[in-house]
């Protein structure tokens, strides 16, 4: 999770975009709450210091800053796919989700994070692509080979990992830096290589039976009773690229952007806008029009990548109060049981 002091939010639910309510910030009292911790997208409540329940939010985030306006069903969409994949991966990977109480809630047990991100591609796109235009030719100190064109499928998926930042930047780093600052013990780092590796091959083949390219993703892993278990969301727009398997290499042929669902055409649309984050710079508007395009494509993501069609939950009424009375059954339910 991200450093909250970027956030730009709205101090009570906000009501945004034209096909329902958008949920931008959350203040509960939940049974057995020890903490709250605001994050880019998601609101995370310790309960008991045993429990965690993640509470996806339609915030958005790009270049480290959170979008002045929530996108409609993100928060439902993102939880769902990441509730889907958890499910999918249980059987070669434990993880942390016990629950989804709410179309917007994971609740799992609470894991003491590694301060790395594994990332792992299968494509040369995105940030790799732009440092390897620039001229770089090893990446977290793996080796790049020469010749490789935008969108490029690398031999074998690399992992980037990056360092989880507690402000600013997260900072690309080497398997060998990770082990010898002491971020992750050797057998660790064997062990989240192993799952990362495993994890991505799933991924794969589900999405290529949905006829979608898993590009590139992360993933993130903590430990409980000494063991290692994959945590956050997984496979999700916003921590994922898919291109479109149909048309992938006419489009590679010929140089052409690949169509693909992720949040870089968020990012996309920003720089065309004149907005990386940058000294000086500013966010432009985003309309209601530009928020639910934004929402559209999430829901279609939502539908190729699951397979299902998109029911959204209920966004007309308070979604902050239906959130908190289906989680505290749920809470006051195991703690009854």
């Amino acid at each position: 999770m991200n450093n909250p002091s970027s956030q730009v939010t709205t101090p009570r639910p906000a009501r945004e975009g034209k096909g329902g309510g958008s949920l931008t910030r959350t203040d509960f009292n939940l049974p057995g709450q020890v903490s709250v911790y605001h994050g880019k997208v998601r609101d995370v409540y310790n309960i008991n210091d045993d429990l965690m329940v993640m509470v996806a939010t339609d915030r958005i985030s790009a270049f480290d800053v959170i979008l002045p306006k929530g996108i409609p069903f993100k928060g439902q969409v993102l939880n769902q796919i990441a509730a889907s994949f958890l499910d999918a991966t249980a059987d070669i990977v434990p993880n942390w989700k016990l629950a989804t109480p709410d179309p917007m809630v994971t609740v799992g047990l609470k894991a003491e994070g590694f301060r790395v991100e594994m990332i792992i591609r299968g494509y040369l796109t995105g940030s790799a692509w732009r440092e390897y235009k620039a001229g770089c030719r090893e990446l977290c100190g793996v080796k790049l080979p020469e010749g490789m064109k935008e969108n490029q499928k690398f031999p074998e998926p690399i992992i980037t990992p990056t360092t989880k930042a507690e402000e600013g930047h997260d900072e690309n780093i080497s398997a060998e830096e990770i082990i010898k600052q002491g971020l992750v013990s050797k057998e660790d780092w064997e062990t989240m290589v192993k799952y990362t590796r495993a994890l991505f091959q799933r991924g794969t083949e589900i999405a290529a039976k949905k006829g979608l390219i898993l590009v590139d993703t992360k993933y993130e892993f903590g430990k409980r009773d000494g063991k290692v278990i994959l945590i956050d969301e997984i496979h999700t727009p916003d921590s994922s690229r898919y291109f479109y398997a149909d048309g992938y290499e006419e489009k590679f042929a010929k140089g052409e952007p690949q169509k693909q669902l992720s949040k870089e055409f968020v990012r996309q649309w920003l720089i065309e806008h004149n907005f990386m984050n940058q000294p000086g710079q500013v966010m432009p508007e985003i309309t209601d029009e530009y928020a639910q395009s934004v929402a559209d494509r999430y829901i279609e993501l939502y539908e190729h990548i699951v397979g299902e069609k998109f029911v959204p939950a209920d966004s007309e009424g308070d979604i902050a109060r239906r959130i908190e009375r289906n989680v505290t059954e749920w809470l006051n339910s195991i703690h009854n049981s």
